[in-house]
């Protein structure tokens, strides 16, 4: 008894040596944030004083080096969030040694995979996707004689969209956002072109593709008749887009809910493909985007209470709120459920099941880790040349491709190599 008196004692007198604290750091605004600080107000509450989650912006830290215990991005925004590639912990591994449930069959297929490692096991929590879409200001179509609800199905279509658009005055007739995601991965996925393949037991790049090189190829004469605006490999494009200055968008679904409060007359529709390829895939895009991850580094307490929040996340009713505020997808059939009486359309709720319920089976895409990482940058450097330089996009693939897989190959085949 004069043990625990002590020790309940101790706590009250020392409660930062007690209690745990831990940081999520994020670079949401709006009603997301507003969401977000909501949730974790309420799964603080619910712990009585024994500790917290506390919320810090990446964008107002003075020392963005001193790293948080948690951070939801996309870990190509890593350098914006930390001025460094840091180290993440496993999920899985979190999650297991908090004793919390976590396991990829919680999961829709296609989340579980925008978010596991070659395993099958879930590397952070998928919180934060999207799907590759075409928005569409309906205003500025009807203004160029378009028939706003005429349907955009594929790369041609979209051409002639553009082409009358700048013909009617516009200056900014399509722009896009995270470039490598939207038009490498997911180009490839519909053409039935694979991006990442073995050769023996290590992992190679393949985003020189026929389809990827044709694509790029017209995107860069799109640029040149003005009809494409690059807007960077982020998601700089969204704010063209929602301010009117662009009249098309290849972007995130998850853009919805800003377009709906920004009050602009606007469209989505599926992402456009090609239709002379063999057997195209039209409706096989590939979900991805920011998720919860957890940094290395920490105490094993504070990994506990990391692990306790993120089963706070993943209950129906709290990614029903979250959903309705962010549009972004669902994670587990749970929530799509959950989600049946909010005022979303079912059509809409179908759909997204639909697709989010595809096996993985046979994937090809490529997993969050230095391949993904060392993709995307090298391709948004390399594609920087073609928007520049007028650099050829065989030119910049292939050079894409080769500075990516000597970055990924092991070190004894690439120190044989350097011997040869």
């Amino acid at each position: 008894m004069g043990k625990i008196f002590w020790t309940l004692l101790g706590c009250g007198a020392a409660f930062s040596v007690c209690a745990q604290d831990i940081s999520l750091r994020h670079d949401l605004d709006g009603k997301a944030l507003d969401t977000l600080a909501t949730l974790v107000l309420r799964f603080n509450d619910g712990l009585k004083g024994k500790g917290r989650v506390v919320l810090q912006d990446a964008r107002g830290l003075e020392n963005r080096q001193v790293l948080p215990h948690l951070a939801l991005l996309d870990p190509d925004d890593s350098m914006e969030f930390f001025g460094t590639r840091p180290r993440f912990r496993p999920l899985h591994e979190v999650m297991r040694e908090g004793g919390q449930k976590l396991d990829a069959a919680m999961f829709y297929p296609q989340v579980a995979d925008a978010a596991d490692d070659a395993s099958g096991r879930i590397q952070a929590l998928p919180m934060g996707l999207a799907l590759p879409v075409l928005f569409t200001n309906r205003s500025a179509m009807r203004k160029a004689g378009l028939d706003p609800d005429q349907p955009i199905k594929t790369w041609l279509d979209l051409q002639k969209v553009a082409g009358e658009l700048y013909d009617h005055g516009e200056k900014c007739p399509l722009t896009t956002v995270r470039f490598a995601w939207i038009h490498s991965e997911n180009v490839s996925m519909q053409a039935g072109e694979p991006l990442v393949t073995k050769q023996g037991s290590a992992q190679q790049v393949l985003a020189n593709g026929m389809v990827n090189v044709k694509h790029l190829a017209l995107l860069a004469s799109w640029q040149k008749s003005r009809y494409f605006h690059y807007s960077g490999p982020g998601r700089e494009g969204n704010r063209r887009f929602l301010s009117g200055e662009c009249a098309l968008l290849t972007g995130e679904s998850s853009l919805y809910a800003d377009a709906k409060r920004a009050g602009i007359d606007f469209g989505v529709t599926a992402l456009p493909h090609y239709d002379d390829v063999y057997a195209p895939k039209p409706a096989d895009v590939l979900p991805d985007g920011a998720g919860l991850w957890v940094l290395a580094g920490h105490k094993k307490p504070e990994y506990k209470l990391a692990a306790s929040f993120i089963s706070f996340l993943l209950r129906p009713e709290v990614q029903k709120e979250w959903v309705q505020a962010t549009s972004y997808l669902p994670m587990t059939p749970g929530a799509v459920t959950a989600l049946r009486d909010s005022g979303i359309p079912q059509q809409l709720l179908d759909a997204t099941q639909k697709r989010l319920s595809v096996t993985r089976k046979g994937s090809t895409r490529p997993k969050h880790g230095p391949i993904r990482d060392r993709l995307h940058e090298f391709l948004g450097e390399e594609v920087h040349f073609v928007w520049t330089t007028g650099r050829a996009a065989k030119e910049a693939l292939d050079n894409t491709v080769r500075r990516v897989n000597a970055a990924i190959a092991p070190p004894a085949k690439a120190a044989a190599a350097g011997k040869r």
